[in-house]
């Protein structure tokens, strides 16, 4: 029965992506939609407020400076909410201002799509909080994330260093898609039994006598972007396990799909815009074999569950997981989350097997199955250069992408993207590993704590928001710490994707010969998952060894 929920879930997600990606296409292209009725005025209302031009192209490093300097702004403006929330309205529990670490952290951690969430989301933030500097910055920031990807797609099949506009990019992203996707998908959950009021807390009387207070807000508006958006986190701390977040079967599935439709979609548009769908379909099957064999390491895992609890008839690993959804939809929730940088969680990483915590760390760690909003396609094409550069060194020729060479600033750029990732994944740990003060915030020792210290930072590096949730990171250290690794893990890979844009723009195309290397076969899509593997498990396969291996050969056989 699990695996038919598996197969019916992940078959809803094909059979959307293409209308999708085909949709997204034509809002890019600035082409006739049915929205256009809808959001024309709106946009081009906008459009004078800013004082933008819509017909006008931005070069490479005009788009990063517009991306930059208009995320910052939001930065500051979210960080001041946070702090300032115990005097400013839409508070009727009467929560106070985040102490500055934790503020810092979280506006950084929304305005970088990571979602990570370092305070418990129905006692920390008022409703003001929750709108300006959460569900506002959901949109932002995966409207950021995509306005990058498909500037990114410009770039190799323009003919000049002009790559769009950022503010035009911005706005269609948030209008055309996030704001139709978002309001269908709150008016699903509102009707599944998820709350959307202003209303503070209520007193209930429980079966017992005893009395409960329960929280709830503008939960279904938040719960529509964090997963349209592949934000994360959640208007309570428990997230998507929450009854209140998530009280049905449908509205799991939902959440499932929402996570997957626009990443899978993006790679589909990918191939349309390069005008090769060929070559879309070849990156697609190589994420697609990435994704389903860590949904089946995780899945495989945590039906078999604990070999000393097996040994005494318990089968499967139900720790940490809701009893209304079992181990099948737990495992594709936790694949799809990591996978997708999403962050979400409908039940405990902390309490996975060994196996099923090392393919959430693994997700995060390439960053590139499918991933969030634009930055997962931008990592997967970045591993296709760097697959191109190592065939032709193999053959003796001038590697190309796309009929462009691929030269020697092209590879110093994507060897920067690359080597920045791990280097905010591992630096980190060590140097926590080291301090008596980030040691006393985990809860398990040993093998179990590295892991844990581990997912942090990768969560935080990867943009993704999930955690292990054993380690106690609301301390100044990791506070800073993680907040200071998802500023640098989100825009230092945007700015050298963005140069990498730039450059291939300006180069010619170059007429493919009998020797050049195709990019848009099943061989290529074998090539690439290669090149991921063996790159991943160089780069972090030692710590992997220290945490989660070493604990599944630890374990009482």
């Amino acid at each position: 029965m699990g695996v038919v929920q598996v197969a019916v879930t992940l078959m809803v997600i094909l059979l959307l992506m293409k209308p999708m990606g085909a949709y997204m296409v034509k809002v890019f292209a600035n082409e006739k939609t049915a929205l256009d009725r809808v959001f024309g005025p709106f946009e081009r209302l906008l459009y004078r407020m800013m004082g933008v031009c819509p017909e006008a192209t931005m070069s490479w490093k005009q788009y990063a400076g517009a991306m930059l300097l208009s995320n910052a702004a939001m930065l500051l403006i979210m960080y001041a909410v946070l702090l300032l929330q115990g005097g400013l309205p839409f508070n009727p529990d009467g929560i106070g201002g985040m102490p500055a670490a934790q503020a810092f952290n979280t506006a950084v951690s929304f305005i970088t799509n990571t979602n990570w969430q370092s305070y418990s989301g129905e006692n920390g933030l008022s409703y003001l909080s929750q709108l300006l500097a959460i569900t506002f910055p959901m949109f932002t920031s995966a409207a950021t994330g995509f306005a990058v990807a498909i500037a990114f797609i410009r770039g190799l099949v323009g003919r000049e260093d002009r790559l769009g506009h950022f503010y035009v990019d911005l706005v269609r992203s948030i209008t055309r898609i996030f704001i139709p996707l978002s309001v269908l998908t709150a008016l699903f959950l509102v009707a599944q039994g998820v709350p959307q009021t202003l209303q503070g807390a209520v007193q209930a009387t429980t079966l017992e006598g005893a009395q409960q207070t329960i929280a709830r807000g503008l939960v279904a508006s938040l719960e529509s972007i964090k997963h349209i958006g592949t934000n994360g986190g959640g208007w309570f701390g428990t997230n998507a396990a929450h009854p209140l977040e998530n009280p049905t079967p449908l509205t799991n599935m939902l959440h499932i799909v929402c996570m997957m439709l626009l990443p899978t979609a993006l790679v589909y548009a990918f191939g349309l815009m390069v005008r090769d769908k060929k070559m879309g379909w070849t990156v697609f099957a190589a994420m697609s074999l990435l994704f389903l064999a860590m949904l089946t390491t995780v899945f495989a895992a945590e039906y078999r569950g604990v070999p000393a609890l097996e040994a005494l008839g318990i089968h499967g690993n139900m720790e940490g997981k809701e009893v209304r959804f079992g181990v099948a939809e737990s495992a594709l929730f936790t694949t799809v989350t990591t996978a997708a940088t999403t962050g979400s969680v409908n039940n405990m990483h902390e309490s996975l097997t060994p196996l099923g915590g090392m393919v959430s760390l693994a997700g995060m760690m390439l960053n590139n199955v499918f991933g969030g909003k634009g930055v997962g396609l931008l990592n997967g094409l970045l591993y296709a250069i760097l697959a191109v550069f190592i065939c032709g060194l193999l053959v003796g020729r001038t590697p190309e992408f796309l009929g462009k060479k691929i030269e020697g600033r092209e590879i110093k750029l994507a060897a920067i993207a690359l080597l920045v990732h791990p280097l905010l994944i591992l630096a980190p740990t060590a140097l926590a590993l080291t301090q008596p003060g980030a040691i006393a915030s985990m809860t398990a020792s040993g093998m179990h704590g590295v892991s844990e210290v581990l997912y942090a930072f990768a969560s935080g590096a990867a943009n993704n928001g999930s955690a292990f949730a054993g380690l106690n990171a609301n301390t100044d250290f990791y506070n800073i710490g993680i907040g200071i690794v998802m500023l640098l893990g989100r825009y230092i890979s945007i700015l050298a994707m963005l140069a990498i844009a730039g450059s291939l723009a300006v180069k010619r195309v170059v007429p493919a010969t009998s020797g050049t290397l195709r990019t848009n076969t099943p061989l290529f899509s074998g090539v690439l998952v290669v090149i991921i593997a063996v790159i991943g498990a160089l780069t972090f396969f030692p710590v992997l060894a220290l945490g989660p291996i070493a604990e599944h050969l630890a374990m009482p056989r």
